[in-house]
C-alpha cells in the first residue's frame, strides 16, 4: 500500500477552509489560514501545511486561538502602524498586516507594520512574497515562546524566531533562527524517522536524534543565530510592550503560550528611481550561477528557487500528505462533518 496520498491543490485548499470554518473561523480568516497552509505544502514546507489543521482546530476548540477576534489597526503615525491581533489565528492578522504594510509604503515610501498578540502565522515567507508581489522589498518576522536554546544555555531560553526577506523578481529568503523548525519534529514523529544530528536536545539538555525526545531546538550557526533570535523579539515584542521571552523565562507557566508578535517591513523601490533594477536582480543570480562550482553540486541554487519548482511541480501533480499525517487530518475533519477531497491519481 501506498505510505502517501495526492491531492491537486484547490480541492485541498477547499477542504482546509471548510475545516476551518466549520471549526468556528469567519469566512475571511478561515480562507486566509487556508492560503497560507497550502502555500507552505506547494514550496515542500509540510511542517508548516496541512498538517496543521489538526494542532490550530484544537487551540479553537480551547480558546487559544479566540474564533471571534477581530484583528484591528491601533496606531497610524507617519510610516508606522500596528495592528492588535487580540488573539486571532495568525493569518487572520498578518494578511490584513500586509494590506496595510503596502498601503503606508506607498504613501511614505516605507513601511514598518508591528503586530500583536496573534497565534501561529504559518510560514512567514508567505507574508513577505505578497509584499514583493507588489514591486517592493520586503522583511517579514515573527517572535514565539521560548523553545530554542541560547548560545551556551542548555535551556530553551530564546525561540526559533524566523525572518524572511524577499524581493521582486522571485528572490525570498524564509529562515528560522533555529537549525530546524519546530514542525519538523512533529513530522518526524508522525513520519517515524529520525531527526539530523544537532537538530535539537532532549529535555536534560543533551543532544538527540529521536523526535519523540526532542523537547529543545538548537540554535542556527550558534551564537549568530541566538542572536539574531534575540534581535528579532526586541523589535518585535519588546517594542510592542508585550515581551514573550522574559516573561517566560521569570514565570514557567507562560512558557507554554502560543502567543507571537511579528513586524513587516516594506519599502517601495519604485522611489530609487532605478529603471534598470528588474535587469539588475536578474543579473545577480546569474553571474553567481556561471561561478565555478564547489566538489558535489550539480547547480548552484538561489534563496527561494527550490521552493518556487516545489511550487510548480505540486500544482501540477498535486500535494502528497504521508498517510500517518492525512489520517489526523481526515479524523480531525470528520468532527467537523467536512468529506476530504478526492485523491489524485498517483
Amino acid at each position: 500500500m501506498a505510505d502517501r496520498v495526492i491531492f491537486q491543490v484547490e480541492p485541498l485548499r477547499a477542504f482546509t477552509r471548510d475545516v476551518f470554518r466549520k471549526a468556528g473561523l469567519p469566512d475571511e480568516q478561515a480562507s486566509a489560514t487556508a492560503d497560507v497552509l497550502i502555500w507552505a505544502d506547494l514550496r515542500g514546507h509540510p511542517s508548516h501545511g496541512a498538517w496543521r489543521i489538526a494542532l490550530y482546530t484544537s487551540w479553537i476548540a480551547n480558546g487559544v486561538i479566540d474564533a471571534s477576534a477581530r484583528p484591528k489597526v491601533t496606531l497610524r503615525k507617519g510610516a508606522v502602524a500596528r495592528i492588535d491581533g487580540g488573539g486571532a489565528i495568525g493569518p487572520a492578522a498578518m494578511t490584513p498586516a500586509v494590506d496595510v504594510a503596502i498601503a503606508q509604503a506607498r504613501e511614505h515610501a516605507a513601511a514598518w507594520v508591528l503586530v500583536q498578540d496573534h497565534t501561529h502565522a504559518g510560514a512567514i515567507g508567505y507574508y513577505a512574497e505578497r509584499v514583493a508581489a507588489a514591486g517592493m522589498a520586503a522583511i517579514a518576522m515573527s517572535a514565539l515562546r521560548p523553545m530554542m536554546a541560547y548560545h551556551g544555555t542548555r535551556t530553551a531560553a530564546v525561540s526559533t524566531n524566523p525572518i524572511a526577506i524577499a524581493m521582486p523578481g522571485g528572490l525570498l529568503l524564509d529562515m528560522s533562527t533555529s537549525t530546524s523548525s519546530r514542525g519538523k519534529i512533529a513530522v518526524a514523529k508522525a513520519t517515524g524517522k529520525p531527526l539530523p544530528a544537532g537538530m535539537a536536545l532532549d529535555r536534560e539538555g543533551w543532544p538527540t536524534v529521536d523526535p519523540d525526545a526532542a523537547a529543545i531546538l538548537t540554535p542556527m550557526a550558534g551564537p549568530k543565530g541566538a542572536g539574531l533570535s534575540l534581535m528579532i523579539e526586541c523589535l518585535t515584542s519588546v517594542a510592542l510592550g508585550n515581551p514573550l521571552i522574559a516573561t517566560a523565562l521569570a514565570d514557567p507557566k507562560l512558557k507554554e503560550h502560543v502567543r507571537q508578535n511579528s513586524l513587516i517591513v516594506a519599502m517601495d523601490l519604485s522611489v530609487l528611481g532605478n529603471a534598470g533594477l528588474g535587469g539588475d536582480l536578474a543579473a545577480l543570480p546569474r553571474e553567481i550561477k556561471a561561478q565555478p562550482r564547489a566538489e558535489g553540486f550539480a547547480e548552484i541554487l538561489m534563496p527561494g528557487e527550490r521552493g518556487a519548482r516545489e511550487y510548480e511541480r505540486r500544482l501540477r501533480d498535486g500535494i502528497s500528505i504521508p498517510i500517518k499525517t492525512w489520517q489526523q487530518i481526515a479524523d480531525t475533519a470528520a468532527k467537523f462533518g467536512v468529506n476530504p477531497p478526492g485523491e489524485a491519481k498517483q
